[in-house]
């Protein structure tokens, strides 16, 4: 007996009913997309190393899937994509002087270096606004994450919101260096605040950095803790930035989603690229973000455009995850008809199959095994979705079947003449 070959760790096979349904939440989440103005856009599956090296500020180059083509260049599966959003609109849009909206969906590659269970390949969908600096700009952003969530049926979930200027402003204050910076931003990732405090006291920083810092685990919550942040913004720059957040969440008022959004200036971004506002969705039923952005205003400059923009990621998988585990139902309306005839029906069959087919009816045609029950394919049709099922005899008698609520009805020939 020949082995059977499995898929790779971290890559997974998604058919039938699970794959009409995700394809159907992505449909439902494109045409948000689509209300707000933002166009399609598909970039290719890999690029040049180039387009995610360390300077870009994505992942790091170990956990690249990386490969060469036959003139030795080093090529990567996308682990992201905002890089190559940015690279196009550098080349593409470079005359644009007015802002773009660019939508997309497919997956990404990340080779985690601790795999524990974590897929590798995940679909994400994200639109990105480019070529706009503005608070309008940021709440448009958030307000579009909203809204998708609340129109696929998931009530429950918060939008964590900071801005990395906030968070840099107190380590430029505190006068770290590159190393130190680094373990600053990796405790407070972890949040602990405990780490950085003993820390901050083994490298002898200045006492009012340390009580600055000490501060942090405080400043998780509603709009309230932005005005608290002020007491503690060692200078311009953080109090800047806490001011856009709050124009930020009075714009928010307008859209009518405020109450989705909290603060955490503890947050800092996933990618090195981030300039200001960043933010991330979270939800029951998942322990990762289900969604994921920000802004990033010098990005596009690498690839050759001055451009300040901002974008959001969906993570597919996650938020799949989380409504199975919530039990919110992810309207799938595909409804097959399945055409089952003995042998002897065929062209019956097929002229029945072709005239659903001509009404925009999906239609699947099976032949009937001579070893097989009706009741075998009534329980196949049940179990991918199929609404109803239509038996042509070798006799000329039809059965139909209802297969949602089991009605069935018989007709021979005289009752179809």
């Amino acid at each position: 007996m020949k082995k059977l070959l499995h898929t790779p760790e971290g890559v997974r096979d998604i058919y039938n009913v699970e794959c009409g349904k995700k394809l159907a939440l992505e449909s439902r989440l494109k045409k948000v997309f689509h209300m707000y103005g933002y166009h399609d856009i598909q970039t290719p599956t890999f690029e040049y190393f180039d387009v995610f090296r360390k300077e870009i500020g994505t992942i790091p180059s170990r956990e690249l899937y990386k490969f060469f083509d036959k003139e030795g260049n080093t090529l990567v599966l996308r682990p992201d994509f905002t890089p190559s959003i940015a690279r196009a609109a550098a080349t593409l849009f470079q005359e644009e002087q007015l802002p773009i909206r660019l939508c997309y969906t497919g997956s990404t590659f990340v080779n985690h270096s601790s795999y524990q269970g974590r897929l590798r390949e995940t679909t994400q969908m994200g639109a990105e606004l480019l070529g706009d600096d503005s608070v309008e700009a940021d709440a448009e952003m958030l307000a579009l994450v909203i809204e998708s969530m609340l129109t696929i049926g998931l009530k429950e979930f918060q939008l964590t919101v900071s801005n990395v200027d906030f968070l840099q402003s107190l380590i430029e204050d505190a006068d770290l260096d590159e190393d130190a910076r680094e373990r600053v931003r990796e405790l407070i990732t972890n949040r602990n605040f405990y780490g950085v405090e003993e820390y901050l006291e083994s490298i002898q920083v200045k006492r009012s950095s340390k009580e600055a810092f000490g501060k942090m685990n405080e400043l998780l919550g509603g709009v309230d803790i932005l005005e608290k942040a002020k007491n503690i913004a060692p200078n311009s720059k953080g109090v800047m930035a806490l001011r856009r957040l709050e124009k930020i969440y009075e714009i928010l008022k307008l859209y009518g989603v405020e109450k989705f959004v909290t603060f955490d200036l503890s947050m800092s971004g996933t990618y090195g690229y981030y300039t200001g506002i960043i933010f991330r969705g979270y939800t029951y039923g998942t322990g990762d973000a289900i969604v994921k952005g920000g802004r990033y205003d010098h990005l596009i400059e690498k690839f050759g455009k001055k451009s300040a923009s901002i974008g959001l990621a969906i993570v597919i998988d996650e938020l799949m995850k989380a409504l199975i585990r919530q039990k919110i139902r992810i309207v799938y309306t595909r409804k097959n008809t399945i055409v089952l005839y003995d042998e002897e029906r065929l062209r019956e069959a097929i002229a029945l199959a072709k005239d659903f087919r001509r009404k925009a009816k999906n239609t699947e045609l099976v032949k009937k095994s001579k070893d097989k029950l009706l009741e075998a394919y009534v329980e196949y049709g049940k179990e991918y979705y199929a609404g109803n099922l239509i038996y042509i005899k070798k006799s000329g008698e039809i059965t139909m079947i209802n297969l949602v609520n089991g009605e069935q009805k018989t007709l021979n020939s005289t009752d179809r003449s």
